[in-house]
């Protein structure tokens, strides 16, 4: 598979903003199924092509774009979708650019120079570090705050859902990676996930084998002019273990269309009344 795209300009946005229902409060985000890496970005990273392909089997939440699309297609009312149209090698836009990003210490906060094995991704400093912040991380985080703003606007409310997937097998830049690995992790926030939209999430991902919180990953997405600041905003990441809708690492199974209508389940439940 091509990891670059000559297609990819840097003055094109670097997301897509799919529209749903004027009604719908629900904002469905795949931060991580994109394999894209521009040519630009690409110089910057020290692997070969073959470990690059490597690199992106284990680092991409393969099918998640497709799963979310399913989703919104079988949902009784069309939920929103905000998609990362680039891989996270170039940036990822769900860490902090700061020192308050826990990944740091492993090599991958907004800008990875490490693999998912601890091997060199990118050079330490990054020489395009600021330049990747400024093309791409910071007009995706404007561009999510302002979908949230728009949700907000039409409905008085805002559902944000992560969707995400990991592996079934723990790989070394996991910080937590001695927890239990459910089919489905549910990452939640004390201030951003009511009880009411967790209960809901249990009970659509509950067919799908076994669903727990905050293990091996947790928290979720929220833009940093809402964070802790607006309840109006809630917000649920769904972390898929790949085995469910995988032949891991990326080949899809049966399991995926189950996955799919699980997460529609949960929109349905979303758009029910406030959560």
């Amino acid at each position: 598979m091509d990891t670059t795209d000559s297609s990819v300009q840097d003055a094109r946005p670097s997301y897509r903003l799919l529209p749903g229902d004027a009604a719908s409060p629900v904002l469905l985000h795949v931060p991580h199924g994109s394999r894209v890496v521009p040519p630009p970005v690409r110089e910057g990273i020290l692997l070969d092509d073959a470990s690059l392909e490597r690199e992106l089997d284990l680092i991409t939440d393969a099918h998640t774009q497709e799963i979310a699309e399913l989703a919104a297609r079988s949902a009784q009312m069309t939920p929103w979708r905000f998609v990362n149209g680039l891989s996270r090698l170039v940036v990822d836009p769900e860490r902090f650019p700061d020192e308050r990003e826990e990944m740091n210490a492993v090599g991958m906060g907004a800008v990875y120079t490490r693999t998912t094995h601890r091997r060199p991704l990118r050079p330490e400093p990054p020489a395009d570090g600021p330049e990747l912040l400024e093309i791409y991380f910071h007009p995706y985080a404007a561009a999510m705050t302002e979908a949230v703003e728009d949700r907000l606007a039409a409905t008085g409310r805002a559902v944000i859902v992560d969707v995400h997937s990991y592996p079934s097998r723990a790989l070394p830049y996991e910080l937590h990676g001695t927890g239990s690995r459910p089919p489905v992790c549910l990452g939640t926030d004390a201030f951003h996930t009511p009880g009411a939209l967790l209960a809901r999430a249990r009970a659509a991902f509950g067919t799908l084998g076994g669903v727990a919180l905050d293990t091996p990953f947790a928290g979720t997405y929220v833009p940093l002019r809402h964070y802790g600041e607006d309840p109006r905003v809630s917000a649920l990441m769904v972390e898929l273990r790949r085995d469910v809708y995988l032949d891991e690492p990326v080949t899809p199974t049966p399991g995926l269309a189950r996955a799919a209508a699980a997460l529609a389940r949960l929109v349905d439940m979303c758009h029910l009344r406030a959560t």
